[in-house]
């Protein structure tokens, strides 16, 4: 169909036209969906169904760790050490303040197994 044919299409004619095709895309896009959920499950098959449907490994699973870190204005937010400083954190850095002030007592070094030659999990 032309460009032109659409322009001196009424408003009436174009939305039935819409409406035709919606339902055509709605089918194909179906069709679509259902041959590539089955040649999903032939690879998945063919790697002996390796990490899933998906073929990729679970991801590892890390130990719970011990916060380390309290925010004295907040006591229930808490850092481990471990990723991006949390904003509380990143704030009072900021602002001038030493990470040791945030330290909770008796928290263990998070190096402190690794220095004495101890396990890691």
């Amino acid at each position: 169909m032309r460009r032109q044919d659409l322009e001196t299409m009424d408003f009436e004619e174009l939305w039935i036209l819409h409406e035709e095709l919606t339902k055509v895309l709605v089918e194909k896009i179906k069709t679509e969906k259902v041959q590539l959920e089955r040649r999903l499950a032939q690879l998945s098959q063919r790697r002996g169904d390796i990490g899933g449907a998906t073929g990729m490994a679970a991801p590892r699973k890390y130990p719970k760790v011990k916060p380390k870190y309290r925010n004295p204005a907040a006591p229930n937010e808490t850092w481990s050490g471990r990723g991006k400083h949390p904003r509380w954190l990143a704030a009072a850095l900021k602002a001038g303040h030493r990470i040791e002030e945030f330290k909770i007592e008796g928290a263990e070094d998070s190096l402190a197994g690794e220095k004495t030659g101890g396990k890691r999990s």
